[in-house]
């Protein structure tokens, strides 16, 4: 008991939530679902009008959506993440392209850079599922100089990822007290986060459109390669296996447009471009 004989109450272990995510992460291979949403880093990149020569860091870049799009237009790039597979996938891809493109293991919520080092910093659907929103925040802010631009990619609660993420939720609950990663989609706790430093904050509707076989072969494909939806399988065993592939299906199955011919969904997301003061 406190002082005040009452029961003190104590917030989620967030390191311990980390080190959860990172494994989580870290699980299947990401990659092959990243470079089917290059479009949205070039989107990204042509919104926040980056300029040649213009130093740009890129965080939670898993294997280099943004940074690619940040390279091909000459811009000086610093592509980082916490899980070192995904950025030696970046480092092919840069390669590959004979682009210049600096990679470095960093977590977002400490970016081991002095600060004002960037003009730009970019995430797309990276730096929403860190652990310590708040603390992700502030990292981004402190690298940024006076005047610079943060561009980001992140899933909204009513798309098709959101739904996703609410079905897996029903078989296997996330930690409690955490909050919720689609929260980067709302500009009320985009305030919360970044308002204190920021000029101006513009968030846009915009929309990602998957394309597979069929909503099932869409959910064997990720069960495999996508870490959240790997560990959810794993999480239910052989006894609620059925049941969530099933769930996720008819996900898919609604939000599909793409009648017989296969699974098309728009999913959107939300593109958030804040100006620093």
């Amino acid at each position: 008991m406190n002082a005040l004989n009452q029961p003190s109450f104590e917030g989620p272990d967030l390191k311990a939530v980390k080190q959860r995510q990172q494994t989580v992460w870290s699980t299947g291979d990401y990659p092959v679902v990243g470079t089917t949403l290059q479009i949205v880093g070039e989107m990204l990149a042509e919104d926040l009008d980056l300029a040649p020569g213009e130093r740009v860091l890129d965080v939670a870049a898993g294997n280099g959506n943004a940074t690619l799009a940040a390279a091909r237009r000459f811009c000086d790039v610093v592509s980082t993440d916490y899980v070192e597979a995904w950025l030696r996938a970046g480092m092919e891809r840069a390669k590959a392209e004979g682009l210049s493109v600096a990679f470095r293991e960093a977590d977002a919520e400490a970016l081991p850079f002095d600060d004002a080092t960037f003009d730009v910093v970019t995430s797309t659907f990276g730096v929403m599922f860190t652990a310590d929103q708040e603390a992700a925040a502030q990292s981004m802010l402190r690298v940024l100089r006076p005047g610079g631009r943060i561009g980001m990619a992140n899933w909204t609660p009513a798309g098709f990822i959101g739904q996703v993420f609410k079905t897996i939720g029903r078989h296997m609950p996330p930690p409690a007290g955490v909050r919720s990663p689609l929260e980067w989609a709302s500009e009320d706790r985009l305030t919360e986060l970044f308002g204190h430093e920021a000029a101006s904050i513009s968030v846009s509707s915009r929309k990602f459109v998957f394309r597979y076989r069929s909503a099932r072969d869409w959910v064997e494909t990720w069960r495999e390669i996508y870490g959240p939806m790997n560990k959810a399988f794993q999480a239910v065993g052989e006894t609620g296996a059925n049941a969530l592939e099933d769930d996720l299906v008819a996900v898919a199955e609604t939000a599909s447009v793409g009648g017989e011919r296969a699974m098309i969904v728009p999913a959107e997301y939300a593109e958030v471009i804040i100006q620093k003061r």
